[in-house]
């Protein structure tokens, strides 16, 4: 079983977000990133972009599938990763670390309590597969 960051908020769509100063980074997780296969395409939102939570704000591309990354909440995209789109291997090769997607400010703190910590989410995969 992987194990998955203690210190992020987990979507049954499998994107994390945690706090890193006064903003949120937003990534996908391992389990997400070994779903896809090898990542070849990421679009990212533009920055100032406001999001809801649920509301698809980026897409990836990989050699099995593509499919849109939701916003784990509400807020306005203040920095997105650039490094992705020379590199969207990054995603694979550390979806916690290099691979994240895109930062939020105003971030509407209540939508973090709907969300699963790391030992919640660890049980809903295992029970989806």
């Amino acid at each position: 079983m992987s194990t998955y960051p203690d210190d992020c908020k987990y979507t049954k769509e499998h994107e994390w977000i945690r706090a890193d100063g006064a903003t949120y980074v937003v990534g996908i997780t391992s389990f997400a990133a070994e779903q896809l296969g090898d990542v070849t395409y990421v679009e990212l939102p533009k920055v100032g972009k406001e999001v809801r939570q649920g509301e698809a704000a980026a897409a990836v591309e990989s050699v099995k599938a593509a499919s849109d990354i939701y916003a784990p909440a509400g807020g306005r995209v203040s920095e997105v990763n650039a490094a992705l789109n020379d590199a969207p291997e990054l995603v694979n090769q550390g979806p916690f670390t290099e691979g994240w997607f895109f930062k939020l400010d105003n971030v509407n703190t209540a939508d973090l309590d709907s969300l699963m910590d790391a030992t919640a989410y660890a049980a809903y995969v295992e029970a989806q597969h």
